[in-house]
């Protein structure tokens, strides 16, 4: 009898914590997505989207810090007293920017030079530093990992939708510069759509980026409006 009622506890345990990813899931990558529905972090969102390749890039490195501080941060979070834990939080996240920082410096130089001052920004990205307060520093390591990694991929989802649509407007081609990440051998993964003599200037500028982002952001109301009905 109590075997029976072991078996069902750990039932009950097993459904509650799949339960739990399921909307951290879903909180992450769609009901409150960072970038389209918090709208944080839209300096880089906007800024660095011109291209796949650049988006790319800035949203593997925004997902790392964000998996890593949440998980540190949880880690540590009774250890820290609450009157100097904000400043704590920074310190990670900055200690964490600056690997990525210095590895991007050493193995993708270009893409680091393309990305420029939005690498050290991700230290204030508002994503971050919300994250790790809300969530990270009230739950579990693998809850608050697994929450760092959800919104970091719904972040660079964005991101990388965002970029793609600017690359194929701006210059009908996707993974454009794909060699600066990847390294010589992705040469050929870049796609060409169509040939153009002349951009289409708007796109690849931050007007552009605004508008798209705008229409991202409709698509994806209107999607929830005809999903309540």
């Amino acid at each position: 009898m109590n075997q029976q009622v072991e078996e069902i506890e750990s039932q009950q345990t097993a459904e509650a914590e799949q339960g739990i990813y399921k909307e951290l899931m879903y909180q992450g990558l769609w009901k409150n997505n960072p970038g389209i529905v918090q709208l944080l972090g839209l300096c880089p969102l906007l800024a660095v989207s011109n291209t796949l390749t650049n988006a790319l890039g800035l949203g593997l490195a925004t997902l790392f810090v964000l998996t890593a501080s949440n998980s540190l941060i949880s880690l540590i979070r009774n250890h820290v007293p609450k009157t100097i834990r904000i400043p704590v939080f920074v310190m990670i996240i900055a200690s964490l920017v600056s690997c990525i920082q210095l590895l991007m410096n050493a193995f993708i130089y270009e893409l680091y030079l393309s990305l420029g001052i939005f690498i050290p920004l991700i230290v204030t990205n508002c994503i971050i530093i919300g994250r790790a307060e809300a969530f990270a520093s009230k739950n579990t390591v693998k809850h608050a990992a697994f929450d760092g990694l959800m919104m970091g991929l719904g972040f660079s989802a964005v991101l990388v939708l965002l970029g793609a649509s600017r690359e194929i407007l701006a210059q009908g081609t996707l993974f454009d510069g794909i060699e600066t990440l990847l390294g010589d051998w992705a040469q050929f993964l870049t796609v060409t759509l169509y040939h153009t003599d002349t951009s289409f200037l708007l796109a690849a500028l931050p007007p552009g980026a605004f508008i798209i982002m705008g229409l991202i952001i409709a698509l994806k109301n209107s999607i929830d409006q005809k999903a309540e009905k």
